[in-house]
């Protein structure tokens, strides 16, 4: 639906966008929400899935959206302050940058999902979520100084790349090696990186390689040049979903990179691997949820006209007991992720990371159950319009082909239950630990 108006579909909208009291959202969140849904349907929404169909987003969205720092929002919040004055940056869609929190984050990822399609967003943010991040947080001066101002405005792309063919998940067993020079001047790399979310695009990756040993403490991270670059190939992938997100698979032979191109320090790679992890995994989460919630109303409404054995389908207990399973997973999805949202606007970046690390890994597996179940609803109930990739049924059909790329990347959702329950055993015990020692006191 264009412009602000309130869609009446329920299950169409966040509680708050349905006109109901929240202690998240201030006036100036909700004008930014209205100017955000403004400039994305207009240069995005509007087309997500005649590009979709097509395979591909015009290299014009990117430099429109990057004119407009309309892709700065996918960074962590707070965002680079320092940085973005000193390239003339002083605010989005009217919000200062200084006045950037979570809550904004929210309201951005949930608009650029508003298709329901996850590809045409994706092709877009990849660089910004994920590659850009490490570097600010964890690189040198040096380092932020030659790649940081053509990063930040646009001018150049750049992706995370950390999958191998055979370490997804299991980032600790990636055999990406980076081996020095004689010299000492250069990294010398040989391996292959797959499932690249826009890197057949990205001048730049930010890079887990293997400096050091086996296990964790033998990764490091790199800026490796791609495009056009000796020793780089890349070709694009065909998946199941996310059409137009430029997935890549990079094959790497005796490339030569400068050593001053590392971010950090050597063998400090899964630590900021980690950390950068629930950033990515929060907003895949909002997304992920935005795309159940398209589909699930788009069920809905389908329910309230089609007509079946005589009557509206809505008229049917079991359709109704469907809707209303999916329905619950959803607004309680949701009102998960604007409670951990508004927890890290009041917590610090290391305590956000602490506290809510387990919980976000959490998040981001359920909302991929989540889409599950709303798509699955959405397709059964449409029926033959749910498989056919054309006609009423075409956008649930669509979304359903997105749900792996829901379930898999940042983190498989089998990984990530699991990687939850062992964070949270570890702030257990050292809760544990901290009151046994003030009890001898």
């Amino acid at each position: 639906m264009a412009g602000n108006s309130v869609n009446p579909i329920p299950f169409s909208e966040p509680p708050y966008l349905r006109g109901l009291p929240s202690p998240y959202y201030t006036a100036a969140h909700r004008h930014f929400q209205q100017a955000c849904r403004k400039f994305i349907w207009e240069n995005l929404t509007q087309y997500a899935m005649e590009w979709e169909k097509a395979g591909a987003v015009p290299d014009r969205v990117f430099k429109t959206f990057c004119e407009h720092n309309m892709l700065l929002p996918n960074m962590p919040a707070p965002l680079p302050v320092g940085w973005l004055k000193r390239l003339a940056i002083n605010d989005i869609l009217g919000v200062k940058v200084e006045d950037w929190d979570y809550v904004y984050t929210g309201i951005y990822c949930d608009e650029l999902a508003r298709s329901g399609l996850s590809g045409p967003g994706s092709s877009l943010n990849a660089g910004f979520s994920f590659a850009i991040p490490p570097i600010l947080k964890f690189g040198g001066d040096e380092l932020k100084e030659r790649f940081l101002p053509d990063l930040l405005t646009g001018k150049k792309r750049a992706c995370i790349a950390i999958t191998e063919p055979e370490a997804g998940s299991d980032v600790a067993n990636i055999t990406t090696k980076a081996v020095k020079s004689t010299d000492g001047t250069y990294y010398i790399l040989n391996g292959a990186k797959k499932w690249i979310t826009n890197g057949i695009w990205s001048e730049y990756a930010t890079m887990a390689v293997r400096t050091g040993g086996p296990g964790p403490t033998g990764l490091s991270l790199l800026i490796v040049p791609l495009k056009n670059y000796p020793g780089v190939s890349m070709r694009q992938l065909k998946v199941g979903g996310h059409a137009t997100s430029g997935t890549t698979y990079i094959d790497l032979e005796d490339v030569k990179v400068p050593v001053s191109n590392l971010v950090g320090t050597e063998g400090d790679g899964m630590r900021m691997i980690m950390t950068n992890f629930n950033h990515e995994r929060l907003v895949i989460s909002v997304g992920v949820t935005r795309s159940a919630r398209v589909a699930l109303s788009a069920a809905f409404s389908y329910c309230l006209k089609r007509e079946a054995f005589g009557k509206k389908l809505m008229d049917l207990p079991v359709v109704r007991h469907r809707l209303a399973k999916a329905g619950a997973e959803l607004e309680t999805m949701w009102a998960w992720i604007e409670q951990i949202l508004y927890q890290l606007n009041h917590l610090s970046k290391d305590e956000g990371d602490r506290q809510l690390g387990g919980l976000t890994a959490l998040a981001k597996a359920k909302s991929g159950i989540v889409l599950n179940e709303c798509a699955q609803c959405a397709v059964l109930l449409f029926g033959g319009n749910g498989y056919t990739r054309s006609g009423q049924g075409e956008l649930v059909e669509a979304i359903l082909r997105d749900v792996p790329g829901a379930r898999i990347p940042g983190g498989s959702e089998d990984v990530l239950l699991d990687l939850s329950v062992r964070q949270l055993v570890k702030i257990y015990q050292a809760q544990e630990k901290k009151l046994t020692q003030s009890s001898k006191i």
